[in-house]
């Protein structure tokens, strides 16, 4: 009886012995583990880290990323995290902005919810290069500007929106836009051409009408009208110009177009004698009448001033050097202008 007594007490103790190094075993993992998932993660970065996830991202590739930009202290536990949490195949594409001081559990709640969108201003300037647009959106946007390109002269992809013409250019409308974050090349060339398109209503096609011209031509117009002049003031008389140059079948030598052949050097905003000679029918110093397409995206003020020139027989402009033009009716009156804009550069 003895016996059996003191072996159930034996019995017991280690029971007891076990229970103790069980959760004390345990408490110490959970610790452990809450120490390495929960606690934040600190990244020591003043700006906020932005993560890209595109569609389909295979999750040990946006580990590897969250990695590399320092966002956690080891790739292992974050793909532990994930399978506790089940996520490692469930993360939602989008742009993250990662803040400092998130845990491994806190990332995977971020990628298990989405990013909500947000939305930035971009404003794209009127009378701008299409190359320069596509560097802007890079910039503003992180639009892939090879992208951009490509799209904008893809004859395919122009043609789904109902254009029949080589590129883009001339047929996205400058404007202050909201954009989402993970908009694309595609989502803005739709955006920018369909603003464009809403400009042409029933009462501009006929007013076009009555020019005699085409929509291509009357944006190709506003091209140069945009491009030669600051000065919005200015734009129906230099329609004025460039229309009354037209009828008389004179050739309108508008500077714009030559420095569009010279886009891409140091010097494009400066026209020498060599330069008028560029055999290109860009040219409007080498060929009669407008060149094959707009030489910018045009803005609405000089689209409305291509449309409606204002009335004046005025066949001649030049830059004064103040930032507005001298307008003259004759080439004798040209000339005297000439003269005292060299009198003036002389001055300086």
């Amino acid at each position: 009886m003895l016996k059996n007594f003191e072996l159930k007490k034996i019995f017991n103790l280690i029971k007891e012995r076990d229970v103790y190094f069980i959760s004390t075993f345990f408490g110490f993992f959970l610790g452990v583990f809450f120490y390495t998932f929960f606690t934040p993660n600190y990244n020591n970065q003043r700006s906020k880290i932005y993560l890209d996830v595109p569609k389909g991202a295979v999750f040990s590739n946006v580990v590897d990323s969250l990695y590399v930009k320092g966002v956690i202290p080891s790739k292992t536990n974050m793909k532990i995290a994930a399978l506790f949490r089940r996520t490692d195949k469930k993360i939602k594409a989008g742009r993250y902005v990662i803040l400092d001081g998130q845990s491994y559990f806190d990332l995977l709640e971020l990628f298990l919810k989405g990013q909500p969108k947000s939305q930035k201003l971009v404003t794209i300037p009127e009378g701008i290069w299409q190359h320069n647009l596509a560097k802007l959106l890079k910039e503003e946007l992180g639009i892939d500007s090879s992208k951009f390109m490509e799209l904008s002269s893809d004859r395919e992809f122009i043609k789904n929106l109902n254009l029949n013409v080589k590129n883009l250019e001339g047929y996205l409308l400058p404007d202050t836009y909201y954009f989402y974050d993970d908009v694309d090349a595609k989502d803005v060339l739709i955006k920018l051409e369909s603003e464009m398109d809403l400009l042409f209503t029933d009462s501009v096609k006929k007013r076009i009408t009555e020019l005699g011209m085409t929509q291509h031509e009357v944006l190709t117009m506003a091209s140069i009208i945009d491009a030669e002049s600051n000065v919005i003031s200015e734009f129906g008389k230099i329609s004025s110009v460039y229309h009354n140059r037209l009828k008389k079948r004179i050739k309108l030598q508008a500077d714009p177009t030559v420095q569009y052949l010279l886009r891409g050097r140091k010097r494009f905003n400066k026209v020498y004698f060599r330069d008028l000679e560029i055999d290109s029918p860009y040219n409007t110093y080498k060929y009669y009448g407008l060149p094959p397409g707009p030489i910018n995206n045009p803005g609405k003020e000089a689209i409305i001033a291509a449309l409606y020139p204002e009335e004046g027989d005025y066949y001649f402009l030049m830059a004064t050097g103040n930032g507005d033009h001298a307008f003259a009716k004759t080439l004798a009156e040209h000339q005297q202008n000439v003269r005292k804009y060299r009198e003036w550069r002389n001055s300086k």
